[in-house]
């Protein structure tokens, strides 16, 4: 299994955000990190997750992704895409509620910018667990199993 890697484009306002290989927690800064820097522009106007190069997806990062469906909808009222032809992926996508809050299609032309790819930065262990504890409470929010799925988890980590 590839090293996951993450790359951002922002092509006049529409975001597109590449996953390949498997997306791990050593991204989950940086990509935090991003939200927060696309909220802040002034032309931001759409979200795309390209998933097409994905093979696996960590919970944390799904929580992230998550995080943005959440911001994107109560800005712009409408679900951000997710493209993601892998079946298995999908099957991920939807045990964890994302039917719900992203539009998910198996593919599309996506316009073409520059992109630059997120470091890995969970160095700052602190920092890190935050992240984690935040991702996870993200996805608790969405229904019922994915709270029971990370209670337990949460719990642990707010304790240590």
């Amino acid at each position: 299994m590839q090293s996951g890697k993450i790359f951002v484009a922002d092509v006049d306002g529409a975001n597109v955000i590449k996953m390949v290989g498997d997306v791990r927690l050593t991204l989950c800064i940086s990509f935090d990190q991003f939200i927060d820097q696309m909220y802040a522009k002034t032309n931001f106007h759409s979200v795309i997750f390209d998933l097409r190069e994905t093979e696996a997806i960590d919970s944390t990062t799904l929580g992230l992704m998550a995080k943005i469906s959440i911001l994107f909808q109560e800005r712009f009222h409408q679900l951000p895409l997710v493209i993601s032809p892998n079946s298995g992926i999908n099957r991920l996508l939807e045990s964890m509620g994302f039917e719900d809050i992203f539009e998910i299609i198996s593919n599309i032309d996506l316009p073409v910018g520059s992109q630059v790819q997120l470091r890995e930065d969970c160095k700052n262990e602190a920092v890190a667990k935050q992240k984690v504890i935040e991702a996870h409470k993200i996805l608790m929010g969405l229904n019922e199993v994915n709270r029971q799925e990370f209670n337990d988890l949460v719990k642990s980590l707010e304790q240590k």
